[in-house]
């Protein structure tokens, strides 16, 4: 199953050693803007990164085209990760299909609203979260998946 995470810290020990696993992902896609045009923190985080498991750092707005164009990458087997809910939606306005987005951990920044022990949406974030489930993507937030999902109502 195609899975998508928003995570500011990207490829880390949670998403090595339990998203990995639990979503079978023989594809990483690592979709920000930034880090795309970062050679060497790639190369840092590719350290971590199975070898068994291939990692692509891209452009958010480039995953529906890399996922679709790729012929060693069958959707159902990738993990998409983004570094903040904007990268999300970027990817879906050029295609990126999301049904489920897991929101695994968003920092604390001044302004923000802390709404669950990982996750502070800033009114940014706010807005562009609401603007995602007005498209129909399930907002699941659990930093990892052995964990319920944790939400207060009222954000």
């Amino acid at each position: 199953m195609f899975w998508a995470r928003v995570d500011n810290r990207l490829v880390h020990g949670q998403v090595i050693e339990t998203w990995l696993p639990y979503t079978g992902a023989k594809t990483l896609l690592v979709c920000n803007k930034e880090l795309a045009g970062d050679v060497l923190r790639q190369e840092i985080m590719s350290l971590a990164i199975p070898s068994n498991v291939r990692a692509r750092f891209i452009d958010a707005e480039h995953a529906n085209e890399f996922i679709e164009n790729d012929a060693r990458t069958d959707r159902s087997s990738v993990l998409a990760l983004f570094a903040d809910c904007r990268d999300a939606r970027i990817a879906m306005q050029h295609g990126l299909a999301i049904k489920i987005l897991n929101i695994g951990n968003l920092h604390y920044t001044p302004g923000s609203e802390q709404i669950c022990p990982h996750v502070a949406l800033s009114p940014e974030d706010a807005v562009c979260l609401r603007g995602l489930e007005k498209m129909g993507v399930e907002l699941d937030f659990r930093c990892l998946p052995t964990e319920p999902v944790q939400v207060k109502a009222t954000w």
